[in-house]
């Protein structure tokens, strides 16, 4: 709704463009480190690693969501390269982030000798927090827009620097989706204490945000994200199948084990 944050000029250099995307995506990194920093402590692991495993969170995190993102896109990318960069105007899909950001956590922790479960389950209601806030950002660029409806709680975009669909009313499916993941962040946390086994937590969340993913593809506008099977499948749904099985049966496995120990 809000693209343009504020613009500043810089004499001789035009203005310096300050995004209400960006601004909420820093937010959300940085709200989402200090509770993972928080929480490590509480469960005996120092606060610092997880500051340090923060550089490796962002850099795997916003390369990886934008590599997908150009991916699902390749056309227009292919066409003007230069757009690569431009990830303050939006363009980041969250299951690229997820995939590579999970080997890069895992390598990190390997290195410095950190229960990797353990870290993964601190570092879950965090995910949720950041992703609630967001897509608040998507909301204010218009990207990840819904499709067109008369119900009363639709959005009409009307700011000419918007990505969405202008002048007509759509599912605002950014709202969703925050509002879902802040949810899912009150549950996990609710969770946490009950849980029976390391990863746990963040097995809960995959399944939790890959179901609720899955769903909200149905009435995304935004068409050219990416399909497969003859666009019976978007990207983001055929990358959440594999997670929220596996997830599943890792819960399954690890409930299991922790009854017999």
């Amino acid at each position: 709704m809000f693209p343009i944050l504020v613009k500043i000029p810089i004499p001789g250099l035009g203005a310096l463009t300050i995004t209400t995307y960006g601004v909420l995506v820093a937010t959300a990194f940085v709200l989402g480190i200090l509770l993972a920093a928080r929480r490590a402590k509480n469960e005996g692991i120092d606060p610092n690693a997880i500051y340090d495993l923060a550089v490796w969170i962002i850099i795997a995190a916003i390369g990886g969501s934008r590599l997908l993102h150009v991916i699902t896109q390749w056309d227009h990318y292919a066409a003007q390269p230069w757009h690569v960069l431009k990830v303050w105007e939006g363009g980041l899909a969250f299951y690229g982030g997820v995939l590579v950001g999970i080997p890069a956590v895992i390598l990190f922790l390997k290195r410095r000798g950190l229960p990797v479960l353990k870290v993964g389950d601190i570092l879950a209601p965090s995910v949720a927090l950041g992703l609630a806030i967001g897509r608040l950002g998507c909301f204010s660029a218009g990207c990840d827009f819904g499709t067109e409806t008369n119900l009363p709680w639709a959005v009409t975009f009307t700011h000419p620097e918007s990505l969405a669909k202008l002048g007509v009313p759509l599912h605002p499916t950014q709202l969703y989706e925050s509002f879902g993941s802040l949810a899912i962040f009150g549950i996990l946390l609710a969770y946490h204490p009950r849980k029976r086994f390391d990863g746990e937590t963040f097995y809960l969340y995959m399944i939790l945000y890959g179901i609720f993913r899955f769903l909200i593809e149905f009435i995304r506008g935004d068409v050219d994200r990416g399909f497969i099977i003859g666009g019976l499948l978007s990207t983001s749904q055929a990358i959440a199948i594999p997670l929220v099985l596996a997830s599943l049966i890792l819960i399954i496995r690890g409930r299991r084990l922790a009854a017999g120990a």
